[in-house]
């Protein structure tokens, strides 16, 4: 019997360091383990798993590829060695495998990989969106704007780019931004009808997919989607096709003009991740156009996915790590705040927190 060795931290700094150093390589290897289907036919081998000339008659893949992919993956915690001590440096591939022949069975790492709708959506956005441009990060952290958005076009932020991006970019980044907020909707909807809003002002209303449940979930209920025009065309697209443009329209603003006034007059105002898009300086501004848009009853409602409320690591490391997308490619001066963050810019614009909600 082997004992285990003993800790050293020295060494897990240096292994944990390494890991920093080769995310590209590891990225990219966990995309094409998953794309070429190598992580499929892993699954349904099961425990006892497949040699590398198995997954390549599996897959289509040549010889070559599916080996260089699976022993990579050992140290990228995608595969192992199933049954024995998993040497990899004698070979000893489990059971029934020649000398040479390992055997490969998937991980719970690599399960995920597979199976994961959030780790599939983050990884496409990260691929598809940031990837090329994320080179560009040391001049975006100098010059406050987005440098990597360069590798797509010339926009000054990527919500005027979203309309002309190419369609496989689209679809990633739509799912993005929809996979942190249309699972709150449900929840969100009969808080924000409690008291029965007759009208509402969506801002930053994107596609129209809250607009669009606003009115399945409230027939009498009238939306005013306060948006980009690219965004309200796609919006306008959506809307159309459940058959509500009786009932939701669009005003196109460019929120970074202060001068420009929010339309008022609506009971309930509504922001879901939008305030992450700006500035603290521009949210207060915003804020305070919002707070000059309010009635008397007037309620305003923020909905957004703040780093320091999250209930686990996984949520807090996905935010953490989409806070350079905004530097880089978004618009090079936002990040993914802290409810800490988002209460300084409300108390400076004059609003008072009445409820927070997680």
């Amino acid at each position: 019997m082997k004992n285990d060795p003993a800790p050293n931290p020295t060494l897990d700094a240096m292994l944990a360091a390494q890991r920093i150093a080769f995310a590209p390589v590891m990225f990219q290897v966990a995309r094409v383990m998953r794309n070429r289907g190598v992580l499929r036919a892993l699954q349904r081998a099961g425990k006892g798993g497949r040699t590398a000339a198995e997954v390549a008659q599996d897959t289509g893949l040549s010889a070559y590829a599916a080996k260089t992919l699976l022993e990579a993956s050992l140290s990228f915690g995608l595969v192992e060695l199933p049954g024995g001590n998993g040497d990899r440096r004698e070979g000893q591939g489990g059971r029934g495998a020649r000398e040479g022949e390992e055997r490969y069975a998937i991980t719970r790492v690599g399960l995920v990989v597979e199976n994961d709708r959030m780790t599939r959506i983050n990884m496409d956005f990260i691929h598809d969106v940031c990837y090329e441009g994320m080179r560009f990060l040391d001049e975006a952290i100098e010059g406050g704007k987005p440098a990597g958005l360069r590798v797509f076009g010339d926009w000054p932020t990527v919500y005027e780019a979203l309309p002309e991006l190419p369609p496989k970019v689209r679809e990633s980044w739509f799912a993005f931004d929809h996979l942190y907020s249309d699972s709150a909707f449900p929840k969100a909807l009969p808080i924000v009808f409690e008291r029965r809003p007759k009208t509402l002002l969506d801002i930053g209303g994107n596609t129209g997919r809250w607009a669009i449940q606003c009115c399945t979930h409230d027939p009498d209920v009238r939306v005013t989607i306060l948006d980009l025009p690219g965004q309200l065309e796609d919006a306008r697209v959506n809307v159309e096709q459940h058959g509500l443009l009786g009932r939701v329209m669009g005003t196109p603003i460019d929120f970074l003009d202060h001068g420009q006034a929010f339309p008022t007059g609506f009971d309930a105002i509504w922001m879901s991740q939008f305030l992450v898009c700006f500035s603290e300086a521009d949210i207060t501004q915003i804020l305070r156009r919002a707070r000059a848009a309010m009635g008397e009853e007037t309620e305003l409602w923020i909905l957004d996915t703040f780093w320091d409320r999250q209930e686990n690591e996984v949520a807090v490391h996905c935010l953490h790590g989409s806070s350079l997308y905004f530097t880089c490619l978004a618009n090079g001066n936002s990040r993914m705040y802290s409810a800490a963050d988002i209460k300084r810019c409300i108390e400076e614009a004059g609003l008072t927190v009445d409820a927070e909600i997680d």
